[in-house]
C-alpha cells in the first residue's frame, strides 16, 4: 500500500471512528426516557414517583376479592430483602400495604433503591402506589434491619376502634390513631394534657425527651370526654388496674391484641401500626409531608429546623383521618 493509500484509509477511518462517538454520545443522552420507555412496557413503571389516585376512594368491591402474591430479590446488593407477608387477599378498590424487611449484611452502610416490578404484565394497569420504599434511596447502616409498616384500611380501623372493650380503650386506640402518637405517649397521658380550647394534645417528654403538641380532633375529643364522664380519672388519662398509676405498655400491647383478633383482622396489628396508618391516611389527604412529621414528632436531626417552626394554628386546621370514620355506641367497660 502506498503511502497516499494509507493516508485515505486513515481518514476514512477516523471519520468512522468519529462517527460511532457521535453515536455513543447520543446514545448516552437517550438513554433515560429510553429506559422510562421500556419501563412502561415491561411493566417497571413509576419508579420513583407515587401513582396518582383519587383522594378517596369509594368504589370497593367487596363481592370479590384478588389474591396478590409478593416476591423479592436484591441482585448483588449485600442486603437480604424478603416480604413478611407471602400474600394477601383484597377487594378491588382496597387500600391495603403489605410489611418488607430489609437487612443490610455489611459493616459498612450502604444505599440502595428498590424497583416495583409485576406480573403478568398487565397487572400494572390495576395496582396503584400510594405509599412505597421504592420512591426514594435507602440508607441502610452496618448490620441495620428495617421493616416497612404496615397500613391497615379505613374500614379496618373502623372495626378496630368498634371492637374495643368499652369506651376507655376506644377513646385510648382513637387517641393512637387520631393523633398518631407512640404506645408509651398515649398511656402517659395526663386529664392536663388535652387543651380543648385549642384543640391540641400535649405530649410531655416524648421520644428524644422532648415536648410538642398532637393535633386533637373534635372525634377524639367527644371520645375523651365520654370516658371522663364515666371513669372522671384525676391525674393519668388512662389509669391501669391500680387508678393512681397509668395504664402499661404492656397492657395496651395486649389489648390492642385482642381488639384485632375480635375485629377479625388478620394483618399484624400493634400500636405503632395505628400511628403508621395515620401517618399513611394524611398523606392519602394530600397533607403536608413535612407537617406529618411535626405532628409525629420523629423530625431528624438536620432537619429539625424546617418542622419545629410549623404553628399550632396549622396543626388545628388539619383534619384528623378519625374524623372520617362513623363510630356508633360503646360495649360496656370491663374492670381495668
Amino acid at each position: 500500500m502506498t503511502p497516499d493509500e494509507r493516508a485515505t484509509a486513515n481518514r476514512k477511518l477516523l471519520g468512522k471512528l468519529l462517527v460511532c462517538a457521535a453515536v455513543m454520545f447520543g446514545f448516552g443522552f437517550a438513554l433515560v426516557p429510553f429506559y422510562e420507555k421500556i419501563c412502561e412496557v415491561t411493566g417497571i413503571r413509576n419508579v420513583f414517583q407515587p401513582d396518582a389516585v383519587a383522594a378517596e376512594n369509594t368504589q370497593v368491591d367487596a363481592a370479590r376479592s384478588v389474591s396478590v402474591e409478593f416476591d423479592a430479590n436484591t441482585r448483588r446488593l449485600p442486603w437480604t430483602f424478603k416480604p413478611l407477608q407471602a400474600s394477601v387477599s383484597v377487594h378491588p378498590g382496597e387500600v391495603t400495604q403489605v410489611l418488607y424487611e430489609v437487612r443490610n449484611t455489611l459493616d459498612r452502610p450502604v444505599t440502595g433503591q428498590a424497583v416495583p416490578s409485576y406480573g403478568p404484565q398487565q397487572a400494572v394497569l390495576y395496582f396503584k402506589k400510594v405509599e412505597c420504599f421504592c420512591f426514594q434511596q435507602q440508607t441502610l447502616g452496618p448490620g441495620e434491619v428495617r421493616k416497612m409498616p404496615v397500613v391497615l384500611s379505613l374500614d379496618e380501623i373502623a372495626r378496630l376502634l368498634e371492637a374495643a372493650p368499652g369506651p376507655k380503650y376506644k377513646a385510648a386506640l382513637s387517641a393512637a390513631y387520631g393523633a398518631g402518637l407512640r404506645v408509651s405517649e398515649v398511656v402517659a397521658l395526663k386529664v392536663s394534657d388535652v387543651d380543648s380550647k385549642r384543640m391540641l394534645l400535649r405530649i410531655e417528654q416524648g421520644k428524644g425527651q422532648k415536648d410538642r403538641y398532637a393535633m386533637l380532633s373534635p372525634v377524639l375529643l367527644d371520645l375523651l370526654r365520654d370516658w371522663y364522664r364515666i371513669a372522671r380519672p384525676t391525674v393519668w388519662l388512662f389509669p391501669g388496674r391500680d387508678r393512681l398509676l397509668p395504664l402499661t405498655t404492656r397492657q395496651f400491647n395486649r389489648v390492642v391484641h385482642a381488639t384485632a383478633e375480635m375485629a377479625e383482622i388478620k394483618k399484624r396489628v400493634t400500636p405503632h401500626t395505628l400511628r403508621h396508618s395515620f401517618a399513611t391516611h394524611l398523606l392519602e389527604q394530600k397533607t403536608e409531608i413535612r407537617l406529618i412529621q411535626v405532628l409525629l414528632g420523629h423530625a431528624k436531626v438536620d432537619t429539625t429546623a424546617l418542622y419545629a417552626h410549623v404553628a399550632t394554628n396549622t396543626i388545628r386546621a388539619v383534619m384528623s383521618p378519625l374524623d372520617r370514620l362513623t363510630l356508633t355506641g360503646n360495649r360496656p367497660e370491663p374492670p381495668a
